[in-house]
């Protein structure tokens, strides 16, 4: 029996760095980065450095391919060791939070990223990009993927859509839509 198929994990690690510590912080942000592409499941990293002094948080988002591989990593050895290395360098605890599902298409670098919009408003932008983009992909490739069975057309379609909803479109839609999405009375400071 196969294992169901799980949505990648996204962690969001939010720290405040004290002043005059953030190159020893990011070195030892980059040897964590290291040891957790060591381990099976691991998708990658992205340091996200202060927007702005009202802004003054690094946060650090990785992601895991399966909740299963992300506590792997989370309870290992090498993650714990290094962990102690940051105490000296935090002007408080770090917060985390985990993240899965299309969540994770809705975050910017300069807005805190552990408070999504809510899901309305998600489900809107996310239809502003998908309606436009299933209706092209119909529109240029229907002809050709008319003979094939409807499951192969549908495999076809939706592994075009998901790539670029993923990587194109919802990056874009999301800092196109940030006023409606993070307005600023909801902005965390």
């Amino acid at each position: 029996m196969t294992e169901p198929l799980q949505d990648p994990i996204t962690v969001v690690v939010s720290r405040r760095v004290k002043p005059g510590m953030e190159a020893r912080f990011e070195q030892v942000s980059s040897e964590m980065t290291e040891a957790a592409a060591r381990f099976p499941g691991y998708m990658g990293t992205n340091m996200f450095r202060p927007a702005s002094s009202e802004d003054p948080e690094y946060r650090i988002v990785y992601k895991f391919r399966s909740q299963p591989e992300l506590d792997s990593w989370l309870n290992s050895r090498e993650r714990l060791d290094r962990l102690e290395a940051f105490d000296d360098l935090l002007a408080e605890p770090s917060k985390v939070e985990t993240l899965s599902g299309i969540v994770t298409w809705f975050t910017l670098p300069s807005q805190n990223p552990v408070q999504p919009p809510p899901k309305w408003k998600m489900t809107l932008v996310s239809w502003l990009a998908l309606y436009p983009t299933v209706t092209v992909i119909f529109l240029l490739l229907g002809g050709l993927i008319d003979p094939l069975p409807l499951p192969i057309r549908t495999l076809i379609v939706t592994a075009l859509v998901m790539v670029l909803m993923s990587y194109v479109l919802m990056p874009r839609f999301t800092r196109w839509f940030a006023f409606f999405l993070f307005p600023r009375a909801r902005q965390v400071r």
